[in-house]
């Protein structure tokens, strides 16, 4: 890659180093100078600008990125479009993450341009959270590299994964001693239940008998007759040696103990051993408590169906003192722990109501396109872009146009006054959207050429913590349509009057919008008249 500084009236197709603000224009880092970008530069009295040049052996930072995140990727892992060099993974499914961190260690040592960051391994995660992020360094890479990096990420299976909690039968076996009181055996039922529970599974069969191998070993066999799928066993006693009472009991009943004793505090005496290829776990002390402990390590990847062997509790100790531990108080995940970074839920709003004045009699959104009405387009982008949740606001010949809508989960609401304008069509679509959208993707359905793929773009670019709050498509130096827009926007778009949408908003916060550079015009080929529509062809 060639990096430096030139002169303006070079720099055409420069990849822009530094971000410049011009009279009327932000042309942020990254872009790629267009012929009318470097005459406006010129204009602002700019003679030298810097910036960088891929060669042919380099591969831009966008495709080394979305390359590297789809080796990466395995089951239940969804990556979104690269944009700025970052291609972030999300999970899809509630469960635990699952990573290879030695390859993961030498596919961050290839090469400094190429960087992955993961969650901790086994960190249980929620759908729609943030797992990784892949991020190229400088705006090109050797593809070389590249390649280097997606055969580590892919050689022997993707190394990031999410293993969903599966819901598993659980037989408990509590043992009692004289003096041990009723009211701790109710405590770790319903703590245990609770952990369970959380993961997934369900407590299918409760036993008490005897601290005594005679009577574990009859209770561990009537546990494996009622189809448990893991066996776990509190003891009265803390189990401090591999032959004491319930590992020999185990060993009795025809099984082997796995391992003995972990390095986590709380924690340090659990025991794991399988029984007739049925897990079993001796709980420590602590799992009488609903405080974190060395048992929810364990019990978090045996109910994902992830195998525990010794090794792998073994290596626990980094990380394993939880004592004090101040994030966590309780044994079941929060739903969106503070700190977790998710997915922006991004919505989409197709304007659907207009007069179709422009096409005379015709009724420009039933006019077929491809094989399916023009409105379907907009409406099948939008869903395939994963929007959610999309709202199609009808008006003017509103039947007609519902009838013509794909067969999809949207929701459909009417203007009673579309001849208001387009903003009256926003504003009914904004006011439906929950609580919770982080963005909207407002398009047009009069824009057949639009596609999942354009709309993607705006989803990958949207980022307010980098000012990127706004996410307008640029084609040869022309801003087109769909735009998103971000939250904090919501109530300014609710104020907008007319036929002029939300087009006033981008000049007013021109430094929080972000020129997503589209490659084909369909961002700016919208359908006003017979000619438009016909033109759709050439």
């Amino acid at each position: 890659m060639i990096f430096g500084e030139e002169r303006t009236e070079e720099a055409e197709g420069l990849i822009l180093a530094h971000s410049l603000r011009l009279a009327g224009a932000m042309l942020k880092k990254g872009r790629v100078l267009t012929e009318l970008d470097v005459a406006a530069i010129k204009a602002a009295g700019i003679n030298f600008v810097t910036g960088a040049r891929l060669e042919a052996c380099d591969m831009g930072e966008d495709a080394a990125a979305a390359l590297v995140a789809q080796a990466l990727t395995g089951d239940n892992v969804t990556a979104n479009a690269p944009f700025v060099g970052r291609c972030n993974l999300f999970a899809a499914v509630r469960g635990v993450v699952e990573i290879d961190r030695e390859r993961l260690d030498r596919l961050n040592l290839v090469d400094e341009a190429v960087t992955v960051a993961t969650i901790s391994p086994y960190d249980i995660a929620v759908p729609r959270q943030m797992i990784a992020t892949v991020k190229v360094i400088p705006f090109g890479v050797d593809r070389r590299v590249v390649e280097t990096c997606v055969a580590l990420a892919s050689k022997g299976g993707p190394l990031l994964a999410v293993r969903p909690f599966r819901p598993l039968k659980v037989a408990l076996i509590l043992s009692t001693l004289p003096g041990l009181k009723d009211s701790v055996l109710a405590v770790t039922v319903a703590v245990t239940t609770a952990r369970i529970e959380a993961l997934g599974g369900s407590v299918v069969q409760q036993q008490r008998c005897p601290h005594e191998v005679g009577a574990l070993e009859r209770a561990l066999a009537k546990a494996l007759a009622a189809g448990a799928d893991l066996v776990l066993v509190a003891g009265a006693s803390a189990t401090v040696d591999r032959r004491d009472v319930v590992p020999t009991a185990i060993v009795k009943a025809g099984g082997s103990i796995e391992h003995f004793g972990m390095p986590v505090d709380p924690g340090n005496l659990l025991l794991l051993a399988r029984l007739n290829g049925v897990p079993v776990v001796n709980l420590p002390g602590c799992g009488r408590s609903p405080k974190p402990n060395g048992l929810d390590w364990v019990l978090q990847r045996l109910l994902a169906g992830i195998t525990v062997k010794p090794t792998d509790i073994m290596r626990m100790g980094a990380g394993g003192l939880l004592k004090e531990h101040g994030l966590r108080d309780g044994i079941v995940p929060a739903p969106n722990p503070v700190g977790v970074v998710r997915e922006p839920r991004v919505a989409g709003i197709v304007l659907a109501a207009g007069l179709s004045r422009r096409m005379g009699a015709v009724n420009k959104l039933l006019a077929e396109v491809d094989g399916k009405a023009l409105v379907a387009h907009a409406v099948t982008a939008a869903m395939d872009a994963r929007l959610d949740p999309v709202v199609v606001v009808t008006g003017h010949d509103a039947d007609a146009v519902e009838e013509a809508l794909p067969p999809c989960e949207v929701r459909v609401l009417r203007n009673p006054e579309p001849a208001r304008g387009l903003a009256s069509s926003l504003i009914i679509g904004l006011d439906a959207l929950p609580g919770d959208v982080d963005a909207v993707v407002v398009l047009l359905a009069d824009m057949p050429r639009v596609a999942a793929g354009h709309v993607a773009r705006l989803t990958a670019a949207f980022d307010p913590d980098e000012g990127r709050a706004i996410c307008a498509p640029v084609h040869r130096g022309r801003r087109g349509n769909p735009v998103l827009f971000g939250r904090q926007f919501f109530a300014e778009m609710r104020g907008l009057s007319g036929d002029k949408g939300a087009r006033d908003l981008l000049a007013e916060h021109a430094e929080l919008v972000f020129e997503v550079v589209i490659d084909d015009d369909a961002v700016l080929a919208d359908v006003d008249t017979p000619e438009d529509l016909r033109g759709l062809d050439t």
